[in-house]
C-alpha cells in the first residue's frame, strides 16, 4: 500500500545508495552482510548499478587515528578480516588525492554503492506482490479482541493477516493511527550533486573524514557529497526543503567540515568557474540506539520494518528477512536484537 502515485519516490531516490560492513557493532555487521550478499547475487541477474569501490575513512587527528585503530581491532573480532588499517604514507600512496594532514585511514574494498531506486523497483518486480498506488491508509481495522486485522484507506477497507508498517519517515504518524507510539525521530538529510567534475577520480572509494563525517563518492562524471552531523528533529514531511548553506558547508574550504580538508582537489573545484551543483533532501528515521525496529509490536497483528537510522538501503534485505521471520515465529524475540520493544541504550549519531 503506497499513498504516492509511484513506488520508491520519497526517500529512496535521494539516498546515496551506499553500503558497508564497517560498523561499530556486530549485529549490524551481520544484518548488512546478508544484504550485500543479496545485492551481489541480484547484480549477476540484473543491473542495479552495483560497484564495490570501497569505503575509506580518513582520520586527520591523533585522537581520530586512535579511535580508528580501536574500531578496526573490534571489527576483526567480528570477522571483518578484510578491513585494512593504513598509516599516513600508505594511505597517500594508495589514494594520492589525500591531503598531507592525514594521520591514518581504514579501508574495505568490499564496501560500495548501488542505484537505490533501481534496486527498489527490481525488488518490487521480482516479488510477485500486488501494489496499490495512490491509496492512503487512514486507520486500522480491529477484531473484538483488539487484534489488527486490516486497514482502512481513503478508498475502503482491506483485510490482512498481518499489517506491516514500512513507511520510512512517515512510520511514526501511521503507527499513531493504531494508537502505537514508536521511538522514532525524523531528521533532514541533504545530498549535494555535482556533475562533470574531471578532478574527481572515477575509481575512488567513498571517502569520509572520520572526525566530521563529511564524505563524497564518484557518481557519473562527477560526485555526490554529504554530511551527516547531528541535526534538529523535524516533523515527517512529504516534500523536504533544501538549503544552499549545506552546499557551501561542504564546498567552501573555510568551513570546519569542508571536503577540501582531506582532499585538496576540492579547493580547485570550489574555485572553478565551471562548478555546477544542485541539492536533494530526504529524512532519516532514527531510533535512540540507531538500530531498526523489526517484527511484531505490542499490538497483535501489527508489525514494523522501519527506523533504519540512515542505513535503510544497506540494511533492507537482512532487515526485511528478520522482520518476516519474527512475524512467522522463526525468529524469537530473545534472538531478535532489533525487536521493537527492546530496551534501548541511546547511541550517538553514526558518521553515515
Amino acid at each position: 500500500m503506497e499513498k504516492r502515485p509511484a513506488l520508491a519516490t520519497l526517500t529512496t531516490p535521494v539516498a546515496t545508495g551506499a553500503f558497508r560492513l564497517q560498523f561499530d557493532n556486530e549485529e549490524e555487521v551481520a544484518l548488512v552482510r546478508e544484504s550485500i550478499d543479496f545485492f551481489d547475487d541480484l547484480q549477476r541477474r540484473v543491473d542495479i548499478g552495483l560497484r564495490h569501490q570501497g569505503y575509506l575513512f580518513v582520520a586527520s587527528t591523533d585522537e581520530g587515528a586512535r579511535m580508528q585503530r580501536s574500531l578496526v581491532e573490534a571489527q576483526r573480532q567480528w570477522g571483518l578480516a578484510d578491513v585494512e588499517l593504513l598509516d599516513a604514507g600508505e594511505a597517500r600512496r594508495r589514494f594520492p588525492y589525500l591531503a598531507s594532514n592525514v594521520v591514518n585511514a581504514r579501508y574495505r574494498q568490499g564496501d560500495g554503492w548501488l542505484e537505490p531506486r533501481r534496486l527498489a523497483l527490481e525488488l518490487a518486480r521480482l516479488s510477485g506482490a500486488r501494489f496499490r498506488m495512490g491509496e492512503t491508509v487512514i486507520g486500522f481495522e480491529r477484531d473484538s479482541e483488539g487484534c489488527v486485522v486490516g486497514v482502512t484507506t481513503d478508498r475502503g477497507k482491506i483485510q490482512a493477516g498481518t499489517v506491516v508498517i514500512a513507511a520510512g519517515p512517515l512510520s511514526g504518524p501511521v503507527a499513531k493511527l493504531a494508537g502505537l507510539n514508536l521511538p522514532l525521530t525524523t531528521v533532514r538529510r541533504q545530498k549535494l550533486i555535482l556533475p562533470d567534475l574531471p578532478q574527481v577520480p572515477p575509481e575512488a572509494p567513498m571517502t569520509i573524514e572520520f572526525e566530521t563525517g563529511a564524505h563524497w563518492r564518484p557518481a557519473g562524471g562527477g560526485a555526490h557529497a554529504l554530511w551527516t552531523a547531528p541535526a534538529p528533529a523535524e516533523p515527517p514531511l512529504d516534500d523536504v526543503p533544501t538549503s544552499s548553506a549545506f552546499a557551501f558547508g561542504l564546498l567552501d574550504p573555510r568551513s570546519d567540515h569542508a571536503l577540501a580538508r582531506i582532499a585538496p582537489f576540492w579547493q580547485d573545484i570550489w574555485m572553478s568557474s565551471q562548478l555546477q551543483w544542485w541539492l536533494q533532501a530526504g529524512q532519516y528515521t532514527y531510533t535512540p540506539d540507531r538500530r531498526p525496529l523489526l517484527g511484531p509490536t505490542e499490538i497483535p497483528g501489527l508489525a514494523v520494518n522501519t527506523g533504519y537510522s540512515g542505513h535503510g538501503i544497506m540494511g533492507s534485505i537482512g532487515g526485511s528477512r528478520r522482520a518476516v521471520d519474527a512475524i512467522y515465529g522463526r525468529l524469537t524475540a530473545q534472538d531478535n536484537p532489533f525487536r521493537p520493544d527492546r530496551a534501548m541504550q541511546p547511541r550517538s549519531f553514526d558518521v553515515l
